[in-house]
């Protein structure tokens, strides 16, 4: 009896020896790597210079031309019905004061054309027409480096991706390595540049047209001030 209680036990423990044996071995899984924006663009490379440079510079002209040409645009109604009481009153050096001290685009306008009164009326649109296109050009300032930028900062990228491209397939042709790996591997990295550069050229194109579409607002508010002012100094000859 003893005998056969132990050939069972036996029995027993190399069935389970053999299950164990038989399971697959599982192995932990590598850990992936994370995929960091910044240690992206450190891998971009050198181009990635250039586009930071042209990225900061976008910014710095968009944010100085947008709250100048704010500036501009503000509402000169209590200008002009100023300048219209003064005239109406018959006070010149009034009205060309209160132009003076406006120190605005629209203001600097009147102050021509309110110097020229006695002149044809020719000659005062002529000075008013003059001194609006300083202006405007005034408020155009450094706006077409935005459309540079624009233009050149996807070059870039492409230009990063490129010399990327070569030097993968120079380095194949040392080591006689064509693994995907190692062309996907170093590849992925230099498309940051192009990524890099098409943003930020997106971005400059975007606020290059904000700009100019804010400029011809206040260009038409100009003309129509500047209309207005001249039919009130022909008001008295009608």
């Amino acid at each position: 009896m003893m005998l056969l209680m132990l050939l069972q036990d036996t029995a027993l423990k190399v069935a389970d020896t053999v299950n164990q044996a038989m399971q697959p071995v599982t192995t932990p899984a590598a850990p992936v790597d994370d995929l960091r924006f910044g240690d992206l663009l450190i891998k971009g490379g050198w181009v990635m210079i250039p586009i930071a440079i042209l990225a900061i510079l976008g910014l710095v002209i968009f944010f100085e031309r947008f709250f100048t040409i704010r500036k501009a645009a503000k509402d000169e109604s209590n200008l002009m019905s100023q300048i219209r009481s003064s005239i109406t009153a018959g006070k010149l050096d009034s009205a060309i004061a209160v132009a003076r001290n406006s120190n605005s685009p629209l203001g600097r306008m009147l102050q021509k054309g309110l110097l020229r009164i006695g002149r044809p009326i020719k000659d005062i649109e002529g000075a008013i027409e003059n001194i609006g296109k300083i202006e405007v050009s005034k408020l155009e300032k450094n706006i077409g480096i935005l459309g540079i930028v624009a233009g050149i900062a996807p070059m870039f990228g492409f230009l990063g991706t490129i010399a990327g491209v070569i030097k993968i397939f120079y380095d194949i042709s040392k080591t006689d390595n064509i693994s995907m790996g190692v062309i996907s591997g170093g590849l992925y990295v230099k498309m940051v540049t192009s990524a890099a550069g098409l943003f930020v050229g997106i971005v400059a194109y975007v606020c290059y047209h904000v700009l100019n579409m804010m400029v011809d607002k206040v260009i038409l508010k100009l003309e129509t001030d500047a209309i207005e002012f001249i039919d009130l100094l022909e008001e008295p000859s009608k």
